[in-house]
């Protein structure tokens, strides 16, 4: 049996429906720190004296982490075989929803036994060079072996409410995908 849900998104920043984005200070009950080093590597001898004279790598280092190799999108000058931001967000997008729909499922009783999500995102550019995410899709594919997959669909909605990284976002966030029971 397969189950296919869509049908709820953030846009702009401010979701459809009862969820929402915005937060009060007074609800705030803990915060968490993030760190990251970001050293560039792209020195080729001259520094950044010529725009085609140096190369976009740098190395991203999360602390008690193995370093991630990092550029710029290819249409940008960079590295190919490189990380990029913008695939960094949209993995974050995606891994966010994941964790929290993992949380979810394991309150409901329902066993998930495999979970692959088919992500996409659009970026713009505009005349003066600077860019936006307009959208982001997450296609998850979720294989239950046990639980009702109809309340799958209620999962997803709550862990797109509850995600830390699209609750953060101002462009359209939407979720559609697949649920298997076997």
């Amino acid at each position: 049996m397969e189950v296919t849900f869509s049908g709820y998104s953030f846009a702009g920043g401010k979701p459809y429906g009862e969820c929402r984005t915005n937060f009060r200070r007074d609800e705030i009950t803990k915060t968490h720190g993030y760190r990251a080093t970001i050293r560039w590597t792209g020195n080729q001898g001259s520094g950044t004296a010529r725009f085609d004279g140096y190369s976009r790598d740098h190395v991203i280092e999360l602390e008690g982490k193995p370093p991630l190799s990092g550029s710029a999108d290819p249409a940008f000058r960079g590295d190919r075989e490189r990380t990029n931001p913008e695939e960094m967000l949209l993995a974050s997008i995606s891994t966010c929803h994941m964790l929290w729909f993992l949380h979810i499922a394991s309150t409901k009783g329902l066993v998930v036994e495999s979970y692959e999500d088919n992500a996409e995102a659009i970026m713009a550019t505009n005349r003066d060079g600077s860019g936006q995410f307009t959208s982001a899709t997450l296609r998850p594919h979720v294989t239950l072996s046990a639980g009702d997959p109809s309340v799958a669909d209620s999962a997803h909605h709550k862990a797109h409410q509850m995600c830390f990284i699209v609750r953060s976002l101002n462009f359209d966030v939407s979720c559609e995908g697949t649920v298997a029971a076997v």
